[in-house]
């Protein structure tokens, strides 16, 4: 996977490239699904939900530029795979998730695994984590609509990223915003971003 699906599609950050091949994305799918893992696709965890194809969540995760002391805000838990990701390139995750079963399952093999630097909650992400603000990058894994809440960059530390998909003319980008400045990356495809609790 990380040679045939990342680091030839242009993922270089050896940090990123590290973590995507220790963290067992089998894991984090459904057994019936389990054998599909590293396939470079999307696919089903419950709920209506998917986990990102390995290239998307690894692409997320540079474009956050981590060093390690970090601390990141993830919206949108899904499976926790996102989140055991960015746990090996910064120093503290905050995750969350508004669908409750997929949130405990998710803190469940989070737990199992031994990623302890990463917190789960259940709730509003796009309300963010006011309580564990600011956050030094902030990662939204769900179409925001034509821009990320206000809430999101008010807790994001000057000069920090903010990586996220947004609609720009009727197509969905995922882009990445610092100081209000918007870089658009890539086209995608994200379930939508819902506000409020499940």
């Amino acid at each position: 996977m990380v040679e045939r699906q990342l680091r030839r599609r242009g993922i270089d950050d050896e940090r990123v490239l590290t973590a995507m091949a220790e963290v067992p994305r089998e894991r984090f799918v459904p057994r019936e699904v389990a054998d599909q893992a590293y396939a470079d696709r999307a696919l089903p965890i419950g709920e209506g939900q998917t986990i990102s194809q390995p290239w998307i969540v690894a692409r997320m995760t540079a474009l956050l530029e981590l060093e390690g002391p970090e601390r990141v805000l993830e919206v949108g838990t899904g499976s926790g795979y996102g989140a055991a990701v960015l746990s090996r390139c910064c120093s503290h995750v905050v995750s969350v998730e508004r669908i409750r079963a997929l949130g405990e399952r998710a803190r469940d093999t989070l737990a199992d695994l031994g990623y302890r630097n990463v917190e789960v909650r259940i709730g509003n992400g796009a309300s963010g984590v006011a309580d564990r603000a600011p956050f030094d990058a902030i990662v939204v894994t769900a179409a925001a609509g034509r821009a990320p809440p206000q809430a999101l960059s008010d807790q994001l530390t000057p000069g920090g990223p903010l990586v996220c998909p947004v609609e720009r003319e009727g197509d969905e980008r995922l882009v990445r915003i610092r100081d209000r400045q918007v870089e658009p990356i890539a086209a995608v495809r994200f379930v939508p971003l819902v506000e409020g609790d499940a």
